[in-house]
């Protein structure tokens, strides 16, 4: 379509739409950088590299429908957009990419009803909403789905009469050990099946209906075929006596498997689709408003979108976190002396913190807990407290395996203090007869309030921030042996001691607080 044949009104309306989506690249684009490095680093969103092609596509075959509809501006489309840039700038405060990637996914969308109108956005809604395929999000579903398909494999694998014993995520069966790690919880073909089935359902089928069913089935489809896939690739192992299916080959089998699978369900699925809807009509509207209420809505958007952007960048003009080196809390007055750490000592696996400390403890009982404290200040995208991989025991730890997760409560005065724990064992002497087994307990320090949910972590340290009172938090990890007495060693260990601890973090943010007051004067 040449420049001459747009319709005037679309050559008055789309240099502000152009204008608008120019900022957001502009003044967001840190955000928008950000996918991009996850879709290149991730294969579970390498897909989204094809999403905003498609996007323009679908729009760009409407072009002709499109040309009959005039553009009217809505003004009231600042509201949510604002609201966009608050939720932005409350998701970098806190460092969470699934918040600020949204937002941004949005105000590009919203920019389209702000500068043409409702009726030519109804027109391209499916393309619009589409784009937010590209935002990198759904490995919160990691952990369910790797335990589902353990528990189906397992159960599989015993009503085919293969003797099973199994171990959290890991299984033994005679022909050796299996273990569900991230590239087998079928996230990535969920996510990659849903994409294509939407996209699929609408170009095939016009009515609802039709369009819902197909996606809820290959939402479903993908999940049963990943349990079937993993029961299969263990089967093949254990009839080849492990010649087959324990390498590479395995995930190889695994996409193979799920292409044919994708494969027969659009083969079905076209046996159901629908002619093309007849070319869409405009209804009869008012005149459109006067093109200087047109330019009023776009600076005003200009203005609303750099102010979260400015306020941020006030926010972080403050000094460079410094926290001198920690030494370990005195907790002696409670009968807990420093213990020595051993040589081969559990870790937790917490990212880039601005200070940490280890220490075994040791009371007149003979009872031993070690303690772990990562401490996080004015923290970003590569320091900060909750994160998916920050974490008790990796995934892909060569040297602690979980073998279960809970929740545990200690009773400190007449606080109720929730925690998270692991029990785990020693992957370096699993041909022992009792290899090493831990458990540890979990909890969060966020400027003087302790918390076990993630969420609230993050909720309480942007009030925090945007309150004045800094970002600073972090955790605290005791950890014993495992057996009947290690809660209750753990909680008289706290019941001792939380008092302490809380005072020793106290300290750590006062201290560092005077040390940034005192390099920002000089």
């Amino acid at each position: 379509m040449s420049l001459s044949r747009i319709p005037e009104p679309w050559r008055r309306a789309l240099p502000g739409l152009l204008l608008v989506l120019a900022a957001i690249l502009l003044l967001y684009g840190r955000t928008g950088l950000a996918m991009v490095e996850i879709w290149d680093r991730s294969g579970t969103f390498a897909h989204a590299f094809v999403v905003p092609p498609i996007a323009l596509w679908l729009i760009w075959r409407r072009r002709e429908d499109l040309a009959r509809f005039e553009p009217r501006p809505m003004p009231w489309v600042l509201l949510p957009m604002a609201l966009l840039g608050l939720g932005w700038l409350l998701g970098e405060l806190v460092a969470v990419n699934a918040v600020t990637q949204l937002a941004f996914t949005a105000m590009l969308v919203l920019a389209v009803p702000l500068c043409l109108g409702w009726q030519v956005t109804r027109l391209i809604a499916f393309p619009l909403l589409f784009l937010f395929f590209s935002v990198p999000i759904g490995e919160f579903m990691l952990p369910v789905m790797m335990e589902w398909t353990a528990n189906f494999t397992v159960a599989a694998l015993r009503a085919s009469g293969v003797p099973v014993y199994r171990e959290g995520l890991s299984f033994v069966i005679p022909t050796g050990s299996w273990s569900v790690v991230e590239a087998c919880s079928g996230v990535r073909y969920l996510i990659a099946s849903v994409m294509v089935g939407t996209l699929f359902a609408y170009l095939n089928y016009r009515s609802l209906r039709r369009r819902l069913l197909f996606v809820a089935v290959a939402a479903t489809l993908p999940i049963l075929a990943n349990w079937l896939r993993a029961y299969m690739i263990v089967m093949l192992g254990h009839l080849s006596n492990n010649s087959l299916a324990t390498g590479v080959d395995h995930i190889i089998y695994g996409w193979l498997f799920f292409g044919v699978v994708m494969l027969v369900l659009f083969i079905i699925g076209m046996r159901w689709a629908e002619p093309d809807a007849p070319p869409a009509v405009p209804k009869p509207e008012a005149r459109a408003p006067s093109s200087p209420g047109a330019v009023a809505a776009v600076v005003a958007a200009l203005a609303l979108l750099a102010l979260p952007v400015l306020a941020l960048q006030r926010m972080d003009a403050g000094t460079p976190p410094v926290i001198s080196a920690l030494q370990p809390p005195q907790l002696d007055s409670q009968g807990w002396r420093p213990d020595a750490l051993s040589a081969d000592e559990y870790k937790p696996h917490f990212e880039n913190p601005r200070a940490e400390i280890q220490q075994r403890y040791r009371n007149a009982a003979g009872v031993s807990l070690g303690v772990y404290i990562a401490y996080y200040r004015h923290q970003d995208y590569a320091s900060k407290l909750v994160s998916s991989n920050n974490v008790l025991v990796q995934p892909s730890s060569k040297l602690w395996r979980s073998t279960a997760t809970g929740a545990a409560t200690v009773q400190v005065g007449n606080v109720s203090l929730a925690l998270r724990t692991v029990d785990m064992r020693d992957t370096r002497a699993e041909e022992e007869a009792a290899p090493t087994r831990l458990r540890a307990f979990q909890v969060y320090w966020v400027n003087g309030r302790w918390i076990s949910s993630d969420v609230m972590a993050k909720v309480h340290g942007a009030l925090s921030r945007l309150t004045g009172h800094g970002d600073d938090a972090a955790v605290l990890v005791v950890y014993a042996a495992r057996s009947d007495q290690a809660e209750a060693q753990a909680n008289a260990f706290l019941r001792d001691n939380l008092v302490l601890l809380e005072g020793w973090l106290q300290g750590v943010k006062a201290s560092a607080d005077a040390r940034a007051r005192r390099q920002s004067i000089s």
